[in-house]
Formats: C-alpha cells, structure tokens, sequence
C-alpha cells in the first residue's frame, strides 16, 4: 500500500510515517517510480509505534524494543535483553510517579473548584 493509505488506515500523518522510515521504525519497498509501498503489515507496527510514544518513549527507545516485541502470530520474541527489560521497568515507574502527580494535581484542582464555587 502507498504511504495515503497508510496514514488513512493509521490515522497517522503522512510526515510522521516519513519520520518513523527516517528512525529506522518503518520500512518501504521503493517502486521505480520512487513511490513508497508498505507491506500489510505496517499498519500493525504503526499502532504498536503510536502506543509506544503514547506511553512516552522516544523513537530511540522504540526502535530498540520493536523488535522484542510479540511477532504477528503472538508468539515470544526472543530479541529482549535483561537491559531492555530493566531499562523499561524503568520507564513504566517514571509513568507510575506522573500519573501519582497528576492525580496529586486534580485533587488540588477540584479543591480549588470547589472553594470557588462556594459548595
């Protein structure tokens, strides 16, 4: 499929897949016309890509847990290195402590509401 259609079904922009190609987290077979053209299966990683940075990743990081991550058939990766395993629970405890922020902050927000709301 052409790079359009790609982003159609990803919802994800053009220049953004331009961006992943670029990190090395999405490949393209070239036609001889130049043209991009993804395998069917570019629409799975560019959802796995999205929940990455959604998570707060940097495309870095990303491109070096793509490939631990499950294969298509569901099946173990056998790519993942103790690092990467630490490094990411790393990760996952920075997102712990902001969400523990965050909540910290609603709290004071919804007392802040309240009080001037006169309830």
């Amino acid at each position: 499929m052409r790079i359009g259609e790609l982003a159609r079904r990803t919802g994800v922009s053009e220049r953004s897949l331009r961006y992943y190609e670029e990190q090395g987290l999405l490949r393209a077979e070239r036609t001889p016309g130049g043209h991009r053209e993804y395998r069917e299966g570019a629409v799975d990683r560019v959802v796995r890509i999205q929940q990455l940075f959604a998570a707060g990743l940097c495309s870095a990081k990303i491109e070096q847990l793509l490939p631990c991550m499950r294969d298509e058939d569901g099946g173990p990766s056998e790519v993942a290195t103790s690092e990467l395993v630490t490094e990411l629970k790393a990760e996952r405890a920075r997102i712990d402590r902001m969400i523990t922020d965050l909540r910290r902050s609603r709290r004071a927000l919804d007392g802040v509401i309240e009080a001037a709301s006169g309830t």
